[in-house]
C-alpha cells in the first residue's frame, strides 16, 4: 500500500469537511483502497434502491393526514410500470386520472412526487409538507395534498389545473446521486396549466437534513418565492429568490399583458 503523506492527509481531511464529493481517496499501488471501493459499492447500491424501490404510499397517506390541512389523494402517471417510467419521461407527466381530485379554488396546492427517488420523498416528504404548512398557512389558504406515483414534475400541471389553485407547489424526490440518495427538490408553478416549461417554474434544492438544506429553511425560501410570484404575478426566469433581502428582486417586473 502507498504510503501518505501526513501533510497531504490533512490537506485532505480539512478539504472533506466542506463538502461531500469523494475527493483525495488515497491509492493502493495503481488502484484505489479498498475501503474506498466498497464505500463506492454501497453509495452506488443506496442510488439505484432509491430509484427502483418503490413508495409505501399506505405509510405515506398515513403521515400526511396527521399533518393536518387534509385528506390526501393519491395520482398516478400512465407509466405503467418503473422500467417504464424510466424508459418513457413523457407517461410520467401525464396523470391517468385526476378526475378523483377535488377542485379546490385555494392559494397553495401541494403535490407530493415519488419522482427519481421514493426514498427521499419516504424520509422527507411528510416533515417538509408539515413545515410548509406551518410557514404558509396563517397567510394563504391550503388544498388538501396530492400523493403522485411513477410522477415526473409535468404531472403537477395537470393536477394544479385540475385544483384550480394560484400556485403549485410540487415537493419530488431528487436523482440520487453517489453522494447523497435521498434529497428532495421543490418545484414551484404560479398559475399551474397544461403547457407549462420548465421556464416557467422555480426549484428549491438539496432538501435533505442534516447535510442538505433543511425542512424549515426550504418552507421559508418556499414562501418567500410564493409571496413574489403573486407580486410578480408569474413564477419562473423572471422570478428570484429575494429570501435573503428585504425587498422582491426579479429581472423584470413589467405587468402581465
Amino acid at each position: 500500500m502507498t504510503a501518505e503523506n501526513p501533510a497531504v492527509r490533512e490537506f485532505w481531511d480539512e478539504l472533506r469537511k466542506s463538502t461531500q464529493a469523494r475527493i483525495g481517496l488515497g491509492r493502493a499501488g495503481n488502484a484505489l483502497p479498498t475501503r474506498q471501493v466498497l464505500e463506492l459499492a454501497a453509495a452506488h447500491a443506496a442510488a439505484r434502491d432509491a430509484v427502483h424501490v418503490p413508495l409505501d404510499v399506505d405509510r405515506l397517506i398515513g403521515e400526511v393526514r396527521q399533518v393536518g390541512i387534509g385528506e390526501p389523494t393519491v395520482v398516478t402517471s400512465r407509466a405503467a410500470s418503473r422500467d417504464e417510467y424510466l424508459r418513457r419521461p413523457d407517461l410520467g407527466r401525464i396523470p391517468a386520472d385526476v378526475t378523483m381530485v377535488a377542485e379546490s379554488g385555494a392559494d397553495i396546492g401541494f403535490v407530493l412526487a415519488d419522482g427519481l427517488s421514493p426514498t427521499a420523498l419516504s424520509h422527507h416528504g411528510a416533515a417538509l409538507l408539515k413545515a410548509l404548512a406551518a410557514q404558509l398557512g396563517d397567510r394563504c389558504t391550503l388544498a388538501p395534498p396530492v400523493i403522485a406515483t411513477q410522477a415526473r414534475v409535468g404531472l403537477g400541471d395537470h393536477i394544479g389545473a385540475q385544483l384550480g389553485v394560484r400556485t403549485l407547489l410540487v415537493v419530488i424526490g431528487e436523482r440520487p446521486g453517489l453522494s447523497v440518495a435521498d434529497s428532495l427538490g421543490i418545484y414551484l408553478t404560479h398559475l399551474p396549466r397544461l403547457g407549462c416549461t420548465d421556464a416557467n417554474r422555480n426549484c428549491i434544492s438539496n432538501i435533505h437534513p442534516p447535510d442538505g438544506l433543511g425542512y424549515a429553511e426550504a418552507a421559508r425560501v418556499a414562501a418567500g418565492l410564493v409571496a413574489g410570484a403573486r407580486e410578480l404575478g408569474r413564477s419562473g426566469v423572471d422570478l428570484k429568490d429575494a429570501s435573503r433581502g428585504s425587498t422582491l428582486e426579479a429581472a423584470s417586473t413589467t405587468e402581465l399583458r
